[in-house]
């Protein structure tokens, strides 16, 4: 069973950047491709990023595409999100899932096996 616990969000102003932070536990980290998602309210959670295990392999949504950066660090059992540039759209919670099979069903929700609380960005304008 495997553990994830996001940080790092806050309330912060357009235009400036945020690292989001999702720390595995309680199993083998390097076997799971890691995806980070959001929700916005009255919307439904979307696919933002996914990197694979070995972390040679990312994948990003269109909308935060340049902007983001996923990366990872196997010795900490932690995934990183870098987002750069913000806008009051990106605000949401963000959530990161883990999957034990790199496939190419990334915003495939029920693909993930493991899903942390979330945590929340809010960009003001």
């Amino acid at each position: 069973q495997v553990q994830l616990v996001e940080s790092g969000g806050g309330l912060v102003q357009a235009g400036v950047s945020l690292r989001l932070s999702c720390a595995a536990s309680g199993g083998t980290f390097s076997y799971y491709a890691v995806g980070w998602f959001r929700q916005a309210p009255g919307k439904e959670r979307e696919f933002v990023s996914i990197i694979s295990q070995s972390g040679r392999l990312t994948a990003y949504a269109d909308s935060v595409k340049g902007r983001f950066a996923i990366s990872r660090d196997n010795a900490k059992n932690t995934v990183y999100l870098q987002m750069n540039s913000l806008k009051p759209e990106d605000t949401a919670v963000y959530y990161c899932a883990a999957k034990g099979v790199w496939n190419n069903l990334h915003s495939y929700r029920p693909s993930y096996n493991y899903w942390g609380q979330g945590t929340q960005v809010t960009v003001s304008s």
